[in-house]
């Protein structure tokens, strides 16, 4: 099978496309065909290694094939796995250390659902990582309510724009912040009011029930004076350059003050099940989140697809069609 394989940390110049392999399901696996895959800025991270803790504990002593989401076609059901069978289309995250930028990919049956019909391959592929983040940001750590103000920071992005939905979805009036490029995808994701940050200080806008913030690097004092006293501050992300630790710095200073104060200051550490697959998809159905895919781009291409998001270049989701 073509995969593309990474043999060291570094720029998307690492990358070379070879052929291996086809993988054999192990138990509680699903070995799908994959007709689409998204790239985000995980992806570049995990590529680049950065921050650079990440090469300390996470080493390449193999070849290695990156991307989480995927979707496809079931190609081979493993050992225990029930409810799925060979023909079946399918999304989910592809088991590491070998990811979904293949032309087949191991998927554990706990991360994986039945795509929906209403989703090609590609949109169904931008959802799995993204669209289960959001959730858990918007539903499960901020708790946004029918009413409730909600600002979303990085709006235009993968994790802002499905979080925008989802808020939307809940009966929140949503306030999305992004760059002027990227307002007509928020527009499109149904905010209430959209703001350009370069222009004006989205924090005026408050006072918020919550804020969620997927990308921006704003000090959580500013943050947390534009919440409402009970309100919810959840950090999803943040890529400060030349950081030795990223965004955590920021987001381990917010959860360590959460217990002496009466605001929610969440870090989101996130995971992806079937469950959240399932309750995506049901939003999906019922008209009330969409992926939007800004960039569409063949396998051969996935280094070209890299290098544009790791220059700050994506919007909303990044997609790499496979077959």
């Amino acid at each position: 099978m073509r995969a593309i394989e990474q043999v060291r940390y570094g720029g998307p110049d690492v990358l070379n496309e070879v052929e291996r392999e086809v993988p054999v399901a192990g138990g509680g696996e699903v070995v799908v065909r994959v007709r689409a895959a998204a790239v985000d800025a995980g992806t570049v991270h995990l590529l680049e290694g950065r921050p650079v803790f990440i090469r300390w504990f996470f080493p390449i002593r193999r070849p290695r094939v990156p991307g989480g989401d995927v979707a496809g076609i079931v190609h081979e059901v493993g050992a225990g796995v029930d409810g799925v069978a060979v023909g079946d289309e399918v999304f989910g995250v592809a088991a590491a250390p070998d990811g979904a930028l293949a032309e087949f990919c191991r998927v554990e049956a706990a991360q994986l659902a039945p795509k929906p019909e209403e989703l090609s391959f590609v949109e169904a592929a931008a959802m799995p990582i993204s669209g289960a983040t959001a959730l858990h940001a918007v539903r499960d750590a901020a708790g946004v309510s029918p009413g409730g103000r909600v600002l979303v920071l990085g709006a235009g992005g993968g994790v802002g724009h499905f979080a925008v939905q989802i808020a939307k979805a809940t009966g929140a009036v949503v306030v999305a912040a992004c760059s002027a490029g990227k307002a007509e995808i928020a527009r499109e994701a149904g905010a209430d009011e959209v703001v350009d940050y370069r222009a004006e200080d989205p924090l005026g806008r408050g006072p918020f029930d919550a804020i969620i913030d997927t990308g921006g690097h704003r000090p959580v004092k500013a943050l947390r004076a534009a919440l409402r006293r009970s309100g919810a501050l959840v950090i999803v992300g943040s890529e400060p350059e030349h950081a030795p630790l990223g965004g955590l710095s920021r987001s381990l200073g917010a959860a360590l003050l959460n217990p002496f104060t009466s605001q929610r200051l969440v870090m989101l550490s996130s995971s992806e099940s079937a469950q959240d697959l399932r309750d995506l998809t049901e939003l999906v159905r019922t008209g009330r989140l969409r992926p939007i895919v800004h960039r569409e781009y063949v396998l051969a291409d996935t280094a070209d697809a890299l290098a544009t998001l790791g220059r700050g270049e994506g919007a909303a989701k990044t997609v790499v069609s496979v077959a």
